[in-house]
């Protein structure tokens, strides 16, 4: 039986790309460039500042990089909930582990100081079990280290726990530790998942499109445990 659930933020529980687009194309302005679409840059929301602005922003050096790095860093906690909501199904989906006496985490390479305002906006603040952010240890994922902690912090055993995410990241930090993995096929980084020399990795756990997927999977789970 599944005792805990282990999710990615950023591409899994919450549709943050509205407010992290926003963030670099404010910066983009500010340098000259015009706006880019949401659609265009959302793809990257789960890769972190870098990755961000490696897709949206013109090649530069390492200085002019990281100056561009603080800039945005900066805006974007000004702004870090403005638009962001959780996707569709998330509450239900938290409901029912609360009801169900699941406990659940996250695990994200988002900094602490940027995660915490954010699930208090979100009202998850109350709720979670345990978080592991991106500075908590010197390893972020895909190093298995954070997953590992979570569940420690859980008590529970990594087999036990389903680790839920968007990025190649997860699964390979998931895998790594022992637990099972969940590719949450409608976020950020999931088209990843299937190009072919990745399928391998998407086969070695189960694939969800959208939340409720998951509730479901977590009932029958504990729908099959219960038979004697």
């Amino acid at each position: 039986m599944i005792r805990a659930v282990l999710f990615d933020l950023d591409g899994t529980l919450l549709h943050s790309a509205p407010d992290l687009v926003a963030a670099l194309n404010w910066l983009r302005e500010r340098n000259g460039l015009q706006a880019l679409p949401l659609e265009e840059l959302q793809n990257s929301a789960s890769r972190g500042a870098v990755g961000l602005l490696s897709a949206g922003m013109p090649r530069a050096d390492a200085e002019t990089l990281e100056t561009w790095r603080l800039e945005f860093l900066a805006r974007y906690e000004q702004f870090s909930f403005a638009e962001s909501e959780l996707f569709e199904g998330v509450a239900d989906l938290l409901g029912y582990l609360e009801e169900q006496g699941i406990p659940w985490g996250i695990v994200t390479n988002k900094p602490e100081h940027l995660a915490v305002p954010i699930l208090s906006a979100a009202g998850l603040s109350g709720a979670i079990g345990c978080l592991v952010c991106g500075d908590t240890l010197e390893e972020r994922k895909p190093h298995p280290a954070p997953v590992l902690l979570a569940c420690e912090r859980l008590n529970v055993a990594p087999a036990d726990t389903v680790f839920v995410g968007d990025d190649l990241r997860d699964l390979e930090a998931g895998i790594a530790a022992g637990a099972i993995t969940c590719a949450a096929m409608y976020g950020y980084g999931s088209g990843e998942f299937l190009k072919p020399e990745y399928l391998d990795l998407l086969k070695r756990g189960f694939s969800i499109e959208g939340p409720t997927d998951l509730l479901h999977w977590l009932r029958r789970d504990r729908e099959r445990c219960a038979v004697p």
